[in-house]
């Protein structure tokens, strides 16, 4: 056993935060830690060492000049977001009820158990989306969450209020149940929602029926058939990722996106956490990490492991922006052991990454490389800058392995308005690519307060805190929905 790092956790069973040791064996990373009163826990961390050994290099640690909660018992319970926390928020949820027209088995927000209301109203969550726009950054981008998000009425308006406040991306987080509704799906589409985030289990009816407890994927069928009749081609496939369940469908799921990539965006992955009281065997056996989606990946598709970066890998690009304008600019500055993607161009139903045609690693090194030559005193020499990288892009992209319909002056357009800050740029890099990606939340067994602190997927909630995504849903949200919730009538 070779000790890696030692780190804070918390006892599955009281969570109280204890300390707790990374160590690797058989070419494993797992986490150990013990409760003086419920005794030791034992988890897999990473099922391979050397990826996270490899995803090491990739670590960017930030800083944030915002806070509205003080440091008094520590990481994870001052989250507000508190003077530790190292990312600004990049992507915000907001439950905008805990009620939903599903009874999922499998569901991290336990809506419809807790036998109360929780539900804010529209000018609480009003106060909520200002406060988001108020952190240094501004957070660029807002998720309706749930419960089922279109159980609420006002939710149409709700999605216009984001818009004029500032958001420049809003998403919302649904099953599709009611965007059967063509009508419905229209009148969002037009209040200004720019992504559907559709819970999507798998191709067949076996994943829904276990996880969901009803077939329902002619139900996402129809959802991709409507958004093709409106054109609304802005939909991330969201599969929860269960062992047995549905991973012998990921390759599948993925070819689904590839066959619909007029309509979807981007698959995201997302293996499923353990809550309560969870034998060891069942957890150890039963644990799907960020290595093992890539295995089954490469097993069912024509991508590879070389294919995927982890998520901090484009902070430098950030940076990169943020020095030039001289304006703090939304990071990427996730933990590296917490998500994985990749983009892929599709060319006659074939995939293309593109880490086949585009020197990936030679990029992000020339970014890093001119990021101290910027001056923002100096206009004329940062002009030089970003033509010096421009010219210098042609060595790294090589014609013969990417899609037909790409040109080397299209992408070099690209990629220097992407890095002079244009959404629109990067928007449309988006409309023409499949993300396909992995985030591995933590839940109390594998939690480490060393990616808590770098979480940039937060919640926003009604007395004006701002709550890391793992955090809220291990810790927060009991509470938070006991405070602000009313007891069904």
């Amino acid at each position: 056993m070779e000790i890696i790092k030692e780190t804070l956790s918390l006892c599955p069973v009281c969570l109280k935060r204890i300390p707790a040791i990374v160590y690797e064996e058989n070419n494993k990373i797992f986490i150990k830690k013990s409760c003086p009163e419920h005794g030791e826990f034992k988890d897999l961390y990473w099922s391979d060492a050397r990826l996270y050994k490899k995803y090491n290099k990739y670590e960017f640690v930030n800083k944030i000049d915002f806070h509205q909660t003080e440091i008094d018992k520590g990481c994870p319970y001052d989250c507000g977001l508190c003077p530790a926390h190292k990312s600004s928020t990049i992507l915000a949820n907001i439950d905008v009820t805990n009620r939903c027209n599903l009874n999922c088995p499998i569901c991290f927000a336990n809506a419809n158990k807790t036998g109360k209301i929780y539900e804010p109203s529209f000018e609480e969550i009003k106060n909520m989306m200002i406060n988001l726009r108020n952190e240094i950054p501004p957070t660029p981008a807002i998720q309706f969450a749930g419960g089922e998000p279109t159980v609420r009425q006002d939710l149409p308006e709700l999605i216009k209020l984001a818009r004029d406040i500032g958001f420049v991306h809003i998403q919302l987080a649904t099953n599709g149940i009611k965007l059967k509704n063509i009508n419905y799906l229209k009148k969002i589409k037009e209040a200004g929602l720019s992504t559907i985030y559709l819970q999507f289990d798998g191709i067949s009816e076996k994943p829904y029926l276990i996880a969901r407890g009803k077939n329902l994927f002619p139900i996402k069928d129809k959802v991709i058939k409507n958004c093709r009749e409106l054109e609304f081609n802005s939909v991330v496939l969201v599969p929860t990722l269960v062992k047995d369940v549905n991973d012998c469908e990921v390759g599948g799921i993925i070819d689904y996106a590839v066959k619909n990539v007029d309509v979807v965006r981007g698959v995201n992955f997302q293996p499923v956490s353990f809550s309560g009281r969870v034998d060891e065997d069942v957890l150890l056996n039963g644990r799907i990490t960020i290595p093992d989606f890539i295995r089954l990946v490469e097993e069912q598709t024509s991508l590879t492991e070389e294919d995927f970066y982890p998520v901090p890998s484009v902070a430098p690009i950030s940076i990169f922006v943020e020095k030039l304008f001289n304006k703090k600019k939304p990071t990427l500055s996730a933990h590296q052991h917490c998500g994985v993607a990749t983009y892929v161009f599709v060319d006659d139903g074939k995939m293309i990454p593109i880490t086949r045609f585009i020197d990936v690693e030679g990029f992000l090194e020339l970014i890093k490389e001119y990021i101290e030559e910027l001056d923002y005193n100096n206009k004329l020499k940062d002009i030089k800058v970003v033509l010096e990288i421009g010219s210098k892009l042609p060595s790294l992209i090589d014609l013969k392995n990417a899609p037909k319909y790409i040109n080397i002056k299209k992408i070099i357009s690209l990629i220097v308005n992407i890095l002079k800050g244009d959404y629109d740029a990067l928007a449309k890099f988006h409309y023409n690519t499949l993300m396909i990606s992995c985030m591995h939340f933590m839940d109390a067994y594998n939690f480490d307060v060393d990616r808590v602190k770098r979480c940039c997927i937060h919640y926003a909630i009604p007395d004006g805190r701002i709550i890391p995504f793992c955090s809220y849903n291990t810790i927060h949200r009991k509470e938070v929905e006991e405070k602000f919730s009313k007891p069904k009538k």
